[in-house]
């Protein structure tokens, strides 16, 4: 029996349907995110990088794994492409644990 408050399935048109599925989906991707930045806050020096990568990623201000989400890696000095490509293969691995 349902309160006057709920509804069932039936009686939820489409477009309503679809909102709450947007919603469920954005709320997940949100909870998503949140946990990978909960993840990410340890010191750099969990990722096991070359000292090369690791100094030029201090230089740049980044202390924790965090700082690295959603950062245009190209703008750090003293990473080429070879750094770069170690650096998110080590970053991947390690929000794969998670």
């Amino acid at each position: 029996m349902t309160t006057p408050n709920e509804l069932t399935s039936e009686e939820l048109n489409d477009n309503d349907k679809k909102k709450i599925n947007e919603e469920l989906l954005k709320s997940i991707e949100t909870y998503r995110r949140t946990l990978d930045y909960m993840q990410a806050d340890v010191p750099l020096g969990c990722l096991c990088l070359a000292p090369a990568i690791e100094s030029a990623l201090r230089g740049a201000g980044c202390d924790r794994v965090y700082d690295l989400l959603n950062r245009d890696l190209t703008e750090i000095k003293g990473l080429g492409v070879t750094r770069i490509r170690d650096l998110t293969t080590r970053l991947n691995q390690f929000l794969a644990i998670g």
